[in-house]
């Protein structure tokens, strides 16, 4: 039976890179994938997903009106996927989450998606709460924070480094705009 899972961490951790690992190991054995990305983050230009060790590859985009069950089940009638894969899946809807889980439970295709716990402020993202809501499967990938501990939150920061307390909750960056702290170091830089 195939399965809803959601590998979930702070920044830095790698989900990018896992992600584009469980890509190859399908591929490697001739079995067909599709990938998914927000549109929203750009930064990766050309390459829609891209991680911080150099890997990078091409993804189908989503924003909120994407039908993920449409777009995937048309996919698969041209040509049996063997996964879908989801990066910054954070950035998904309640409702796109349910189509993924719908993907698992009816069409037979296992999903793996990777993302964002919590935002700046510590907040669950829409997408993150719903797949911790319903994931049949709920993986943490364990980043480090400066002290040597688990990172576990998000820090938004200044062009100086100083904290960013309020704005919007999607602000894309990388480690020019967000640190991975634990929860100790994150609570002490928002006082």
């Amino acid at each position: 039976m195939a399965k809803l899972y959601f590998y979930y961490a702070s920044m830095n951790a790698g989900k990018s890179t896992t992600l584009l690992q469980a890509d190859f190991n399908y591929r490697e054995r001739g079995m067909a994938t599709m990938l998914w990305t927000a549109a929203l983050d750009d930064r990766g230009g050309e390459k829609a997903i891209e991680s911080r060790i150099g890997l990078a590859t091409d993804a189908h985009r989503f924003d909120a009106a994407t039908d993920l069950w449409e777009q995937v089940t048309a996919a698969h009638g041209m040509k049996p996927l063997a996964c879908v894969l989801v990066d910054e899946a954070q950035f998904l809807t309640h409702a796109q989450v349910w189509q993924l889980a719908r993907l698992a439970d009816e069409a037979g295709i296992p999903v793996l998606c990777y993302g964002l716990r919590t935002d700046f402020k510590g907040e669950l993202f829409p997408g993150s709460a719903t797949l911790l809501g319903i994931a049949d499967a709920l993986i943490e990938l364990k980043a480090v924070c400066y002290c040597g501990r688990k990172a576990t939150m998000n820090l938004r920061v200044d062009a100086g480094g100083g904290a960013v307390l309020e704005g919007a909750q999607t602000e894309i960056g990388g480690n020019d705009r967000y640190v991975a702290l634990c929860r100790r170091h994150f609570s002490e830089a928002l006082r």
